[in-house]
Order: structure tokens, then C-alpha cells, then sequence
């Protein structure tokens, strides 16, 4: 039987965060002024959100170094600003390649549940 892949936000906490708990811990650090967070997987995958309230980056990488995939929007159109890294640097990302927030939260908490996208995103992978 295989064990299903445990998920920790990288911010020094060792507790996996259930994907029931992951949408109520992602709003919390988006309402507490932390719009970027990872998510490390005992596989050594990591999944990477970043908002700016609206719209969201969501990666999944396979291993440290690796360009892994991204989610994207096939109609979304002009590109969006407000995208503030942990490092400070703000970024500002085609709207194809970010998601609206909520499917951003739907992306991430399916990914922690089941390990991969959902049959009906969008993604791009960038390998």
C-alpha cells in the first residue's frame, strides 16, 4: 500500500498541513501580509503560491532546481502587478501564466490531496 504524500509549509513548522487545513493556512498568510508561500512534500516536490490578492502563481516543482510547471489561464489577457516575493522583489506576471485566486486555491488544495492537477486545469510545464 502506498502512503500518501504529506505536505509542510516551509516556514520552520514540521506539522503537514492536511488539504482540508490548506485553503483556511493560505488565506491566513495572504491576510497577514505573507503572499508567497511553498509547500514541501516528503517526495522532495514543492508546490509554490504567490498572490496579489486577485490573481495567483501557482508552480509545482519535482525537485529543488527544477523549472517545473505552472498553472495558466488560456483566456486571460494583459498581465497583472503586485506579486511580492519572501526576498521583497516585486514581479508582475502575464495573466495567462497566473490563475484567479480561487482557482489558484482550488489548484493548490487538490494537488496537496491527490499529488497532481486536477483533470480540468490548465497548466504549462516549463522543464
Amino acid at each position: 500500500m502506498l502512503m500518501a504524500e504529506r505536505w509542510v509549509i516551509d516556514d520552520g513548522s514540521a506539522d503537514p498541513v492536511p488539504s482540508e487545513a490548506v485553503l483556511g493556512a493560505l488565506r491566513a498568510r495572504v491576510r497577514t501580509g505573507l503572499p508567497e508561500t511553498w509547500l514541501t512534500g516528503t517526495s522532495g516536490r514543492s508546490v509554490a503560491f504567490v498572490t496579489n490578492t486577485e490573481r495567483a502563481m501557482v508552480m509545482l516543482l519535482d525537485a529543488e532546481g527544477d523549472p517545473g510547471e505552472h498553472a495558466v489561464d488560456p483566456g486571460g489577457e494583459g498581465s497583472s502587478k503586485g506579486f511580492v516575493l519572501s526576498s521583497g522583489q516585486h514581479d508582475e506576471y502575464l495573466d495567462h501564466d497566473t490563475v484567479p485566486i480561487g482557482e489558484a486555491f482550488r489548484l493548490v488544495e487538490h494537488i496537496v490531496r491527490a499529488g497532481s492537477w486536477p483533470e480540468d486545469a490548465h497548466w504549462a510545464v516549463d522543464r
